[in-house]
């Protein structure tokens, strides 16, 4: 049995250590939120933080999130910068498919907390590892400017 912590809880699983941590979250754990992009870690929609990194869960080993902290989109809006990001989104009308978006959201919120007041080429790095098959880049980064504003307040 493999321990896990998510989103403050933790679980056990009798998983492969070597079974990604995107297929324990979403089939054995139900937290749906985080998505099936690519598989191979290319576009970013499986993206959770494990300790506060933003990470891959698709190509993440279950042996590398023993012990760590996992959190999930599910968990976004009980964290004051989650949060904040979350309603700037929603203010800025970010999503339009919204397949990618769960993983956008987590990739902003760890710039945000590791960088407060983040410049555009500090948007557009940290971000580079989500890819929007809608192409809403611009929305993005005017809502991280957005949350990073209201966090100010």
């Amino acid at each position: 049995m493999i321990a896990l912590t998510i989103n403050g809880k933790t679980v056990e699983t009798d998983a492969s250590p070597d079974t990604p941590l995107l297929w324990v979250l979403r089939d054995e754990l139900g937290l749906t939120g985080t998505k099936f992009g690519c598989g191979i870690a290319e576009c970013g929609a499986c993206t959770v933080h494990l300790d506060g990194r933003a990470v891959r869960s698709c190509a993440t080993p279950l042996r590398r999130a023993a012990g760590k902290q996992v959190t999930t989109i599910e968990a976004m809006s009980a964290e004051r910068v989650g949060h904040a990001v979350q309603q700037a989104w929603l203010k800025i009308d970010v999503p339009q498919c919204g397949y990618c978006q769960s993983g956008q959201i987590m990739s902003a919120v760890a710039l945000l907390t590791k960088n407060p007041a983040p410049s555009d080429a500090d948007i557009d790095s940290a971000m580079s590892g989500n890819l929007c098959r809608c192409g809403t880049y611009n929305q993005v980064r005017e809502a991280i400017h957005e949350a990073a504003a209201s966090l100010k307040a």
